[in-house]
């Protein structure tokens, strides 16, 4: 499994997607510029340039006609995927960390940073697609409490929307009502990423606590842990086979005193039921970042602190996999 080298971004990855086609790939990276590429030859189609600062999240709508973008510079930006205009400019008092369209594409839910006193939140805001103007005020706005959310992700139907938690708990919120349903512990540490299952009913968290988890949906239950030995900034899961795909390493901070083999820098392959440790993809020479599945399952990316996403597609031997249990 050679991996293809995109090199379109001059510092560490924050976020890739593919479309629900699976036949782009999006990427955003503390540079001010988002890439488009093709995910089967990782040639870049093109880039999404306006932000004024580093770039936390992307998120496309599900025909690949609107592409949005949150940042540092305290905006989210909507885009026309094909042409790369700029359609509209929501402005926030703090960085945007996190964007999701929701199932039907009406919605779009962004989450802002906590900082200089003011408060961290979860607003959603209507989008018309058959106009490129949008309005500013948005639909709700959600004050989580006692912690900041530091991921969010819309459940099934666009119901309820869950968010994650600097202090490592799970919210599940009535967001047309602006009240949380439940809270659960989660994790014992800050979450990172949070990937939902294509039908929404159970997602996946990576936690500095050294862990991913699997939770359902509606109830919050924990329903698998899967361990690793260093920080885990991202956790995703296969289609195709019964396989999560978690990746981290050790924080940036101290990359500079450690190998890449001893930094613990590769994509770590668990069994979604039995929760061993199955396999590892290397090559990052930093931490992963940020990890995606296409939605077919016969390939992922990942983005790591090196500046570097590797695009991987999958060898024959890979479906014919079977767990000796």
């Amino acid at each position: 499994m050679r991996p293809i080298l995109l090199q379109g971004h001059e510092r560490p990855l924050t976020q890739i997607k593919y479309n629900p086609d699976g036949d782009m790939l999006m990427t955003v990276a503390k540079d001010n510029v988002a890439n488009l590429w093709y995910a089967h030859n990782g040639e870049r189609v093109g880039t999404y340039t306006g932000h004024l600062g580093a770039l936390w999240t992307i998120d496309c709508n599900k025909t690949t006609t609107l592409v949005v973008t949150g940042s540092a510079d305290n905006t989210a930006r909507l885009w026309h995927a094909e042409t790369g205009r700029e359609l509209h400019v929501w402005e926030f008092k703090t960085a945007v960390k996190r964007v999701e369209f929701s199932h039907d594409d009406k919605y779009v839910l962004m989450v802002t940073e906590e900082r200089m006193g003011y408060k961290g939140t979860i607003q959603v805001f209507a989008i018309d697609s058959s106009q490129p103007e949008q309005s500013n005020e948005p639909v709700v706005v959600i004050t989580p409490s006692p912690s900041k959310a530091t991921v969010a992700a819309w459940g099934y139907l666009d119901k309820y929307i869950v968010a994650g938690h600097d202090n490592g708990s799970l919210t599940l919120y009535d967001w047309m009502r602006e009240t949380p349903v439940k809270t659960a512990a989660g994790h014992d540490g800050s979450i990172t990423d949070m990937q939902m299952w294509r039908d929404g009913s159970y997602f996946i968290t990576s936690s500095k606590d050294q862990t991913a988890r699997l939770f359902e949906t509606n109830t919050l239950d924990p329903l698998k842990m899967y361990k690793s030995n260093t920080n885990v900034n991202t956790a995703t899961m296969t289609p195709t086979q019964e396989l999560v795909i978690l990746g981290g390493g050790q924080s940036a901070s101290e990359v500079t005193t450690t190998s890449s083999r001893q930094g613990k820098f590769e994509a770590r392959f668990y069994h979604k039921i039995f929760e061993d440790q199955v396999g590892t993809v290397k090559g990052h020479f930093g931490p992963i970042n940020t990890l995606a599945v296409q939605p077919d399952g016969k390939g992922f990316a990942s983005g790591g602190e090196d500046g570097y996403v590797r695009l991987h597609h999958f060898d024959p031997d890979y479906f014919k996999f079977k767990y000796d249990y």
